[in-house]
Order: C-alpha cells, then structure tokens, then sequence
C-alpha cells in the first residue's frame, strides 16, 4: 500500500514539473532560442559542406588541369593530395578547419601540408563556424542552467515547497520527480529539434555512411549527458541555496570557470611543464642539416668515376644510377634525421598534451569537446592521419615515376637532340589520370568509439556525482 502510495506520489510530482516547465515562459524563451539555433547547426553544417566538396572537386580538377601541360614525366617533381570533406566535420570541425587540407608529395622525402580553411578565410579564424560543439558546449550548458536554477530554493520562495510537503511527501520521491520531470520535458523538446536538423542533412545532399549515421547518434548522446551534467549541477546547487538568486549567481561561475577558464588554463599549465620543440625549430635544424647533405652531394657529383667496360653502351644510364645512388644515401640520411627529430617532438607533445587532458578534464567541457570530435573524426589526430596517408602515397608517387621515366625523383639527367632535317613532331601531353589515385580513409567507427569512451564515461559520472548530491543536499534541506 505504501508503495503504491509512492508510486502515485511520484506520478503527480512528474506530471507537475512537466506543467510547471511547458507553461513556465523562460521555458518558451529558451527552448525557442535552443531549437532555432540546432537547426541552423544542422542547416548551416550541411551547405558548408557542399561548399567545401565544390571547393575540393574544384582543387582536383585544377590540379589535373596543371599536370597536363607537361609533355614528359620527369617535368612532374611533384603532385598534390588534398584532404576530401567529411560530413560530419561540418557538424563537429574540431581541428579540421586549422590544419593543412593539401599535401605536396615529391616522391621522396616528408609531404608538405598547406591551405588550412582559415588560411584562406581568416574571418572564420575569429569568430568560429557555428556547429554542434558550440551549440552543446555554450548554448545548451547555459539553456540547463535557466531552467534548473530555481528548482528546489524557487520552489521555496514561491512558497510551494512547504505545501508540497504538508502531505508527507518524501523526500527521495520529491527530488527524483522532478529530476526525471526536467529530463523527460528537457529531453523530448531538444530530441525533436534535433530530429528535424538531422532530416535536413540528406535534404540538402549530405551523404553519410551507416557509420556516420551511427557517429552522429553518438554524438547527439554524448551532447544530452553534457546538458544533463549542468541539469543536475543546478537542481544540486539549487538544493544547496536557500535563494534562487545566490543559486543563479553560484552556477554562472561555475560555468564561466568550467567552460571559458579550465580547458584554456590547462593547456597553459601543461605548455610551461613540458617543452616542445616548435614546428619552426624542427624545420630549421631539417633546413641546416639539408645544406649539409646538398654539399656532401654536390662533392660526390664532383669526385665521381665510373669505370665503363666495353659491354657498356648506355653511360648516360650509367651516370643517372649513380647520381640516384646519391640521391639514396642523401634521402635516407634526411629521413633518418627527420625521424629522430618528429619522434622526439611526438614523444614530448604526447607527455604535454597529456597533462593538458587529464587537468581539462576536470570540466565536463573538456571531455564534450575531446568526445564528439573523435566521434567526427576531427580530433587533433586528424592532422597525423593525414600526414600518414600522404607519406604513404608519396612512396607510391615515387614508384610510379620510376615505373614512367627509369628513376627516382630528382635523380636522372637526360640528353635531347633533335634532327636538324626532320620535321618536329608536336609532342603528345602526358595524361594525369594515369596516375594512382589518393585515397583519404577515416578512422575506424571502433577506434573512434574506443578513443572518446573515458570522456562519455566521465559525462555519465559527473551525471551521477550532480545526481547523487542533489539528493543528499535535499535530504537535509530545511523546506520551511
């Protein structure tokens, strides 16, 4: 019988936080803002990214384009591969906007990335795209905090907590009615905003994948454990304060410090602990070392004999396997160094950004952030993935020169004659398409899941830490 009591007890305290919340016009306000502004995410994100695959087929073609000028092979030194858009990225950009989206390859040697879309619109550089991770991480913290402020010391100066409890009401029961009253509302309202922004996306030509679409729900899920954090971290506070007022003013520095101070602070912290060689520092002492190695081969160029027997009748092939043989020692030489000096800046930027994580992580932010741009595919890994393919392909580029014109990049010399008498031909142009094509492959749906399942697991216990002190604040709570 009591249960049952119970039962009904918590019926009615849900059913009147759900009136409380639709009928309440901060609700109206707020929710209008958060819905209209999910949807222009979704719609913005979606005509982004049929922008940059214009811009992408765009680059392709006129690449192609500059490659069939030449009439020989050994013209081409070097090719371009060029990171394609992802779908998601334009939902989550993560770091894919400030890295290098076009890669040099020479067939030897590193790839040289460059073209990063701020680069090439600044403005965007300043104030940031509009996209999931903004929406989560601003909006919807702030929009959790409005509508949960005054949960329990609202209820209190509004006087209706005091009656609430007049018909012993306990209080276990009370507090979790309207927990899950606030998430039913809050969560039903945000899904269906969310539900039409998802439509637009294969409405405005947006291809995803099972695997997308799967990310995707992932993330959505990951962005409501960030709403529902702030939720329970305002009903909690607000069952600390006697005055909706103080709880209002409490959350919003826990949120300035949460949001705006503790990812940017300990990066800081983390940069003046560990030292990491700049990218400038790298390439200079890559640049010194380079001069070195040109007169070590400039000196064998100089010294060099080749001892031709009568069975030779080719010295030209001859003399381009030895200058290639040169072009090996230096190439390995420079790779062998440039190495040595990656890893180590690898080694030490794994130690700072690791520090970095593990102080950001104290703020929910953080692991929204770190969560949904491994889910996108944007995380800061994105850069070394890209990297990674295009050395790869550049190995690849090199091959297929040496299968065209008998030699390594760089490393043959030829001689032209021309009949005086003959009528001159008007060379055939070479055709680009010959050439393998670079293939761009994200990062497995497993691995993505297995790289930002600490940050949904630290959502889901800061969800259960704001959940169980609101619960043990409310039970000594003086409701008079």
């Amino acid at each position: 019988m009591r249960h049952r009591r119970r039962q009904v007890m918590f019926k009615t305290i849900v059913g009147k936080e759900i009136r409380d919340l639709i009928g309440s016009t901060k609700f109206a306000i707020t929710f209008g803002a958060c819905a209209v502004l999910i949807i222009v995410a979704f719609y913005a994100g979606a005509a982004r990214y049929n922008l940059h695959r214009s811009q992408y087929e765009a680059s392709v073609s006129q690449n192609l384009r500059q490659l069939e000028s030449n009439t020989d092979w050994n013209a081409v030194g070097e090719a371009k591969v060029f990171l394609p858009p992802q779908a998601l990225a334009s939902l989550v950009s993560g770091v894919s906007n400030d890295i290098g989206r076009t890669a040099v390859v020479r067939g030897r040697g590193e790839p040289v990335t460059q073209d990063s879309r701020y680069n090439e619109d600044p403005i965007y550089a300043v104030f940031r795209f509009l996209d999931l991770e903004f929406i989560f991480k601003v909006i919807l913290s702030l929009f959790a905090i409005l509508l949960g402020y005054d949960a329990i010391s609202g209820e209190k100066e509004r006087g209706t907590l005091r009656l609430s409890f007049a018909n012993a009401v306990p209080r276990a029961t009370y507090i979790l009615g309207k927990m899950v009253g606030s998430v039913i509302v809050l969560g039903v309202t945000l899904a269906i905003a969310t539900a039409v922004g998802v439509l637009l996306l294969p409405l405005m030509g947006v291809p995803l994948t099972g695997s997308d679409w799967a990310r995707l729900g992932l993330i959505l899920i990951t962005g409501y454990l960030y709403f529902g954090v702030f939720l329970t971290m305002s009903v909690c506070v607000s069952a600390m304060t006697h005055r909706s007022s103080n709880s209002f003013l409490v959350l919003l520095v826990v949120w300035i410090i949460s949001v705006l101070i503790i990812p940017k602070v300990s990066v800081l912290m983390a940069a003046r602990t560990v030292d990491v060689p700049s990218v400038d520092e790298i390439a200079s002492q890559k640049a010194t070392y380079g001069l070195q190695l040109r007169e070590e081969y400039l000196d064998g160029l100089a010294n060099m004999s080749i001892s031709m027997s009568e069975q030779d009748t080719d010295p030209i092939q001859k003399l381009n396997a030895y200058m290639d043989s040169l072009h090996g020692v230096r190439d390995s030489k420079m790779m062998e160094l440039s190495g040595r000096l990656n890893e180590d800046r690898r080694n030490r930027q794994q130690t700072q950004s690791s520090l970095a994580l593990a102080l950001a992580r104290l703020s929910p932010t953080a692991s929204l952030s770190l969560a949904i741009s491994n889910l996108a595919g944007t995380s800061v890994s994105l850069k070394d993935q890209f990297y990674r393919e295009s050395l790869a392909y550049s190995s690849v580029f090199g091959d297929f020169k040496k299968e065209k014109t008998g030699f390594n990049s760089g490393a043959a010399v030829r001689i032209i004659t021309h009949d005086s008498d003959a009528e001159p031909e008007e060379p055939e142009r070479i055709d680009p398409r010959e050439m393998p094509a670079f293939e761009y492959t994200p990062s497995e749906l497993a691995a993505a899941v297995d790289a930002s399942a600490v940050d949904i697991g630290l959502l889901a216990v800061f969800n259960l830490v704001f959940f169980a002190g609101a619960f043990v604040a409310f039970a000594r709570y003086d409701v008079r």
